[in-house]
């Protein structure tokens, strides 16, 4: 269902708060909707359900304005994108079914511990990447592996955007950190598919889910501006030696989201 909430004095804060998640999440590969689920839900007071499929098509312009804007940098692994997205759209679909069977709370209290999780496993892997730079291994042994990593972690993406309308940008960013892929092409490749997940669940909600225009309208307002300028500061950094640091960092986020949620479910 679609409708149009009525305005309320705190909606003028989604502009800033869209341009800072649209800045940042094209910066950091995660396309907003993993933060846009907390906003809505702890400062805005939206229900869960409606929060999931308005964050969802919030998510949208800015997927679509930032991986545009990371594919003409080159920041963008088109084949291990693909192999993320074919098992991100199985994921979507199912993750937008089982929507319906999950309560407002055990919603915010799944959110939380999968974020958790998923930190906890962006810092292993961050850790465990110096000592494997050195193995060995065949081609057909490497490609296999890879194949695996990319089926998992995109179907898990998709099932936790279905579910949760974050997009599903843990499990990418963490599949793709698994990868060895360098920081530029893991933001770019995760928005590349972050924007392919979203349109797919946003699609199955549209059916089965309540989606408000107007928070979409004031988030968007700002969040479109901040992904056109995402990739073009994101290019210039120079990241280099600080790629672990940046991998920490996105851990040490996205526990602490995870503990709110839970905390404040």
């Amino acid at each position: 269902m679609i409708f149009y909430s009525s305005f309320e004095n705190i909606y003028l804060l989604l502009p800033i708060i869209g341009f800072l998640i649209g800045l940042f999440g094209t910066m950091l590969g995660g396309g907003g909707g993993f933060f846009f689920l907390p906003v809505l839900t702890l400062i805005i007071g939206v229900p869960a359900h409606t929060a999931v499929a308005t964050s969802l098509a919030a998510t949208l312009p800015i997927g679509i304005v930032g991986s545009w804007g990371h594919y003409r940098k080159g920041n963008i692994d088109m084949r291990t994108g693909s192999l993320f997205s074919m098992a991100g759209i199985v994921g979507a679909l199912i993750g937008a079914r089982l929507t319906n069977f999950i309560s407002g709370p055990q919603l915010k209290l799944l959110f939380g511990i999968y974020s958790i999780l998923i930190a906890l496993n962006m810092l292993f892997n961050g850790a465990r990447k110096l000592k494997e730079q050195n193995g060995d291994g065949s081609n057909s042994k490497l490609k296999a592996i890879r194949f695996g990593k990319g089926s998992f972690f995109g179907l898990t993406a998709g099932m936790i955007a279905g579910t949760f309308g974050t997009s599903g940008t843990a499990p990418i960013i963490a599949g793709l950190f698994s990868m060895r892929l360098p920081v530029k092409l893991v933001v770019g490749t995760s928005l590349l598919v972050v924007l392919v997940n979203t349109v797919f669940a946003v699609g199955a909600h549209f059916l089965i889910g309540s989606i408000d225009l107007t928070l979409i309208a004031f988030l968007t307002a700002g969040s479109v501006i901040g992904a056109f300028l995402g990739p073009r500061l994101f290019s210039k950094a120079k990241i280099g030696k600080s790629e672990k640091k940046v991998q920490y960092l996105y851990a040490a986020v996205v526990a602490a989201i995870g503990i709110l949620m839970i905390v404040n479910r």
